[in-house]
């Protein structure tokens, strides 16, 4: 049993970094590189902490585990955090890429390089809090509250539309978060808590429960995002720096597929069987048009970004099936993906550092160039496509299967996405790597450096392991699963007997 506060301290220990950094006084070079040390070596820290978390959890149990407890907001709120199956992938999901983005940013990144190291780290801290937090006021806050340093990174850091791409992001999700604050007040006057736990358990009348969800289901797609609320997803990516593409498509997107996961199946199960056709229309639109439009772009940037929100249409798919294959699939599917794309805006990093362009019109042959570049690049574009044998295809393989058991025409359709995806993965493969080298500018583009090498070769082992072997994530998360649909079909069991007395 853990006798030391150890969710507390995977949380808060970036933001100690960020105060470490923050004493360091002066923007000359030294403090530049003590930043950029201190931020590595606090990730590295985090994750190292974290993965105690996962060797002392015991996924035969669906409870919450490693719990804290404070009396904090008096009859309006504790200080409760807690992980199950569901949660503990995403914790360790953020600790894992954070490493990966500092080590991005240690030569792209040459102003305010303090200010952006503490940036990334006090947004770790609210990522995992995001994920960790078992009240509602709490999670309200660690939710909201990142908003605000991936606001400046973008804003700060970002091209040269940069201010226009922050302020649509930082308002689109705000306003659908409102609506949320409001359904999380209709809750505490409710059921008198906003103990998460306890409201899992908790009959919420069916006329909240309605306007409760739609109220949730606001502010998650936007996160997420699903179409038509995507927008401000490409404006992001296309402007941020590449490291907050990275914690953009990698975690924040997850939020989203989380909230649904955490709030809207288990607390309001009667709402989310009813609204179920339309996540299912939401999603079909969302893989097959961005899709589409993924085929259109001349970004290269743009064209992942695309692809991410026809991922994440087989993550709400699968969700709201609510069946066993479609949550564990969407689960998995995050996780996947969050490997994946946060791996592929890598890539297009390491070329942009290079030739300062995202054009792929701009590109062509760089296999001539950058072998080892176009093997790796390769393996993450095939992930992207759901080919067998990467984490890709397990996660769409799985929401496929899921939702065909309640919703045939729904899985038809999601799965002309795959055909559409691998349409668009492999033409942007095609255009930028294979072809022969005519463009002067790429005659002397080197190969990947062994600091690029330290952030995709593990990344390429992980989007491999978990293509032949997706146990250890499946496993994790599988008791949880388990009772999250048991309790959904329980509710809607009970539903249908009372409608027929």
């Amino acid at each position: 049993m853990t006798t030391w506060p150890i969710l507390s301290v995977v949380t808060f220990l970036p933001s100690f970094g960020a105060l470490l950094i923050y004493v360091i006084r002066g923007d000359d070079e030294a403090a530049q590189r003590n930043a950029r040390w201190i931020a590595l070596w606090t990730t590295l820290v985090t994750l190292a902490v974290s993965l105690i978390l996962v060797e002392r959890f015991d996924p035969s149990q669906a409870d919450f585990q490693f719990v804290e407890k404070a009396t904090w907001l008096a009859g309006a709120g504790t200080y409760h955090m807690g992980v199950d199956g569901i949660s503990l992938p995403f914790v360790i999901l953020t600790t894992a890429i954070l490493p990966f983005c500092i080590i991005a940013s240690w030569r792209s990144v040459t102003i305010r390089v303090r200010e952006y190291m503490m940036a990334f780290l006090i947004l770790e801290t609210l990522m995992v809090g995001t994920f960790s937090a078992l009240d509602l006021v709490l999670f309200y806050l660690f939710f909201e509250g990142g908003l605000i340093p991936m606001f400046l990174i973008i804003g700060v850091w970002g091209g040269p539309r940069r201010v226009y791409a922050s302020f649509k992001f930082f308002l689109y999700t705000l306003l659908g978060s409102v609506l949320m604050l409001l359904a999380i007040m209709a809750l505490y006057w409710n059921a008198g808590t906003t103990d998460i736990p306890t409201l899992m358990h908790t009959t919420v009348p069916r006329s909240l429960q309605t306007w409760a969800w739609l109220a949730f289901f606001a502010s998650f797609a936007v996160k997420m995002p699903m179409w038509p609320v995507h927008t401000w997803l490409p404006d992001a990516h296309v402007e941020a720096p590449t490291a907050g593409s990275v914690i953009l498509a990698a975690i924040l997107l997850k939020m989203g597929g989380y909230g649904f996961l955490r709030f809207s199946l288990p607390m309001f199960p009667l709402a989310s069987h009813d609204f179920a056709p339309l996540i299912y229309g939401l999603s079909v639109i969302a893989i097959m048009y961005t899709s589409l439009v993924a085929l259109m772009q001349e970004d290269m940037k743009k064209l992942i970004a695309y692809s991410s929100v026809a991922h994440m249409g087989f993550v709400t798919m699968g969700i709201f099936a609510g069946t066993m294959q479609g949550v564990a699939g969407g689960v998995f599917q995050m996780i996947s993906h969050g490997i994946v794309s946060g791996a592929l805006f890598l890539c297009v990093g390491i070329v942009y550092d290079r030739m300062h362009t995202r054009e792929i019109a701009a590109y062509g042959g760089l296999v001539n160039r950058m072998p080892l570049y176009a093997l790796v690049f390769m393996v993450f574009t095939m992930a992207n496509v759901g080919l067998p044998g990467t984490s890709g295809f397990v996660g769409e393989f799985m929401t496929l299967l899921g939702t065909f058991k309640v919703s045939l025409p729904t899985a038809f359709f999601a799965t002309t996405g795959v055909i559409l995806s691998a349409a668009y993965a492999l033409w942007l493969y095609r255009k930028v790597v294979f072809g022969a080298l005519v463009k002067p500018s790429l005659a002397s583009i080197k190969d990947l450096t062994l600091r690029e090498c330290l952030t995709l070769v593990p990344l390429v082992a992980l989007t491999i392991l978990f293509g032949v072997y997706p146990k250890p994530v499946l496993d994790m998360s599988a008791t949880s699963v388990q009772q999250l649909v048991t309790n959904y079909s329980h509710a809607l069991t009970t539903q249908a007997a009372l409608l027929l007395q």
